[in-house]
Parts: structure tokens; C-alpha cells; sequence
């Protein structure tokens, strides 16, 4: 039986939930996806695991630097970290690894914790999203966080988030967007040229930019329309072959890896089931489903 890996998996821990709660009461009305109790309940998700599919597992978004200062980021990130490092210890059946938080609005720690999570075997690498504190993530405010990737070789996971400055965000669209715009601001910054190795894995499989593929290459310079094509993606759109086949085709084979967004999308337990159908109807021979399954992850994620 082909080996799985979903490298775009969630959870939030009990401590750092209970924690953010007392800072921010209201964050389940903010985020209602949050209240999935697969997302803190282990047990649980065991009882929904295929007892097949190692997850890579990485937060939900709940960012410390938008409710605490600086130096109070850097510590709830820390505590996260470890907890999440334990997590995957104690669970190593069903996860491979965790996605490390860092505090955006404290850079100087960030590239410390950045450090410590390249030596320690239950990370696999960074999470960012497509905003922070207000800012792109494409700003210059960023730069060292993405030096301090390349220069550790820590792949980074691109996660949407809203902006804020929108009256009109929703979670079908608006993410699609943010990822959309975080791409193309992150490559018209140069930072494929300055860090050509840098490993970028893009949620919900790569957003806009397959089907707007086009666009890109007759509207853009040349360089840029060949830095697009350096993103990995997931394989995150809750099914769709037809749409995958477009990714596909648009960032190749081999930078295209199995992530569902599990446990969210699709009640009660997620879309693997939906997502693993749609890598099966297409047509693709066994050795390039293999890839996608868990050779890419293995590869791009875990050295191997």
C-alpha cells in the first residue's frame, strides 16, 4: 500500500489554546473554525485515522503577535513549540512531524527560535502567513525571517490569513486571494533570486495561479513568470482532479505534495477521503502519484 504523508495538516494544542483564551476570550467567535474538536482532541482524531497517513501538523492561525507584546510572543511561541514538539513525540504513529510558530513582531527572537527548530527532530520547519501585524509578508520588516530559512534550509508553510483592511473577507474566496497576492508580492520582491533554494510550500494548491497562469506569464518580466513556478504546493481544494491537473501542469510533479487541511473542510473529519480520489482519477501513472503521496514530502521536507 502507496505510504501518505499530509504535509498540510492542523491542530491546536490545549495549553497554548487555554493560554490565548485568557489573553483573547473572544477568539471562537472570531474564528469559528477553531471549535473543530479534532483540532485539540488527539484521541479523538486517532479514532478517525486511517492508521495509514502520517500528518505534518501546524497550527491554526491564532498568532500571538496580534494580541501580546513582543516579548510575551516570543515566549507563548516557545511554550507552543515544545508542546507541539511533545505532541509528536507522543503520537508518532500518526504524525511526522510539526510546523514551528515564531513571533513576527519580535524578528531578532524569531531567527533564534527559527535556529532552535532546525535542530529539533520533531519540527520540520516554519509556518508563515500571507499577512503580519498589518504588513505583507513580502515586507522588508520579514527579510531576515526568510535569510535565516534559506540559510538553515527550513522549508516555510504559506497560510492565508484575512486582511484586515477588507470589509468583505470570507473563508471560500478571500484566502485564495491572500495567498494569490503573497506570492506574486514575495516574488516581485526578488526573494527567489536572492534565496534560489528557499522552499515555500503553498496551501490550498497554490490558490489562483494555475488557472491564471496566462496572465502571469504574458503580463510579468520573464524572471518573475520562472520564480512563480518555483513554489511547492499542496494538493488542499477539497477534490477537484480537474483543478489539480491544472496545478500540476502549471508547478510540476515533483513540487506538488498531498496536504487535505485535515480536520477542516469536511465533516467530521476532513477531506482526505475526497482529496485521495481526486489523486487517484488522474491520469498519472503510479510512480507520479507516489510523488505526490509522500516521495515530494520525503524529499523536499525530510532530506531522504
Amino acid at each position: 500500500m502507496t505510504k501518505k504523508i499530509d504535509v498540510f495538516a492542523h491542530v491546536l494544542t490545549p495549553n497554548f489554546y487555554r493560554q490565548m483564551l485568557e489573553i483573547e476570550p473572544k477568539l471562537p467567535e472570531r474564528f469559528p473554525f477553531i471549535q473543530h474538536p479534532q483540532l485539540t482532541d488527539i484521541e479523538l482524531r486517532r479514532s478517525f485515522w486511517d492508521k495509514e497517513t502520517q500528518q505534518i501538523i501546524s497550527f491554526v492561525n491564532i498568532n500571538p503577535e496580534d494580541y501580546v507584546s513582543s516579548e510575551m510572543a516570543a515566549v507563548l511561541c516557545r511554550q507552543a513549540n515544545a508542546e507541539l514538539s511533545q505532541v509528536v513525540a507522543d503520537n508518532s504513529d500518526i504524525f511526522a512531524a510539526g510546523v514551528a510558530m515564531i513571533p513576527m513582531n519580535h524578528v531578532e527572537e524569531a531567527v533564534k527560535i527559527l535556529q532552535e527548530t532546525a535542530v529539533n527532530p520533531h519540527l520540520a520547519g516554519v509556518q508563515l502567513f500571507t499577512r503580519a501585524l498589518g504588513l505583507s509578508i513580502a515586507d522588508p520588516e520579514f527579510h531576515l525571517i526568510f535569510e535565516a530559512c534559506s540559510r538553515l534550509d527550513l522549508p516555510i508553510w504559506l497560510h492565508p490569513i484575512f486582511d484586515e483592511r477588507k470589509p468583505d473577507n470570507n473563508i471560500i474566496f478571500s484566502w485564495e486571494y491572500e495567498l494569490t497576492q503573497a506570492m506574486l508580492q514575495l516574488v516581485q520582491t526578488g526573494i527567489f533570486q536572492e534565496f534560489p533554494d528557499l522552499k515555500i510550500i503553498v496551501h490550498h494548491a497554490g490558490a489562483m495561479v494555475p488557472f491564471f497562469s496566462e496572465r502571469i506569464r504574458y503580463i510579468l518580466p520573464e524572471d518573475q513568470e520562472k520564480d512563480f513556478h518555483k513554489f511547492y504546493v499542496d494538493t488542499a481544494i477539497l477534490g477537484n482532479p480537474k483543478a489539480l491537473e491544472l496545478t500540476i501542469e502549471y508547478f510540476g510533479v515533483d513540487r506538488v505534495l498531498f496536504g487535505t487541511d485535515l480536520p477542516l473542510g469536511i465533516q467530521p473529519a476532513g477531506a482526505t477521503q475526497v482529496i485521495l480520489q481526486a489523486i487517484e482519477d488522474l491520469p498519472l501513472s503510479s510512480a507520479n502519484k507516489e510523488q505526490i503521496l509522500a516521495a515530494n514530502a520525503q524529499k523536499i521536507i525530510f532530506k531522504d
